[in-house]
């Protein structure tokens, strides 16, 4: 069965995230959307939160696991918080 199929199998918020965790392809995170929440990090709004959860899920099948850390620092970098130079200067302190 395709992902597709299980999608449409699944819905409702965050059912997406829960049909990929049950194949063991990652580990599923803490989305939070009436709280505007990614483990447990405030977003300004909802758009900024699904596309962070879009960029975050897509590079979890390639290997990452995100942190709240990590969450925040890429936040904090979206938002105009830091620029790149602060953003690599601060990954490198994390990894």
């Amino acid at each position: 069965m395709t992902w597709e199929k299980e999608r449409c199998q699944y819905p409702g918020k965050n059912r997406i995230f829960a049909a990929y965790s049950n194949k063991n392809m990652y580990k599923p995170i803490q989305i939070d959307k009436e709280n505007l929440t990614i483990m447990g990090v405030l977003f300004p709004d909802l758009a900024t939160l699904n596309s962070t959860a879009n960029a975050v899920g897509s590079n979890m099948f390639e290997g990452f696991e995100p942190t709240e850390r990590l969450i925040r620092l890429y936040l904090d970098h979206k938002t105009g918080k830091i620029d790149n130079t602060q953003l690599l200067i601060n990954l490198r302190e994390l990894l």
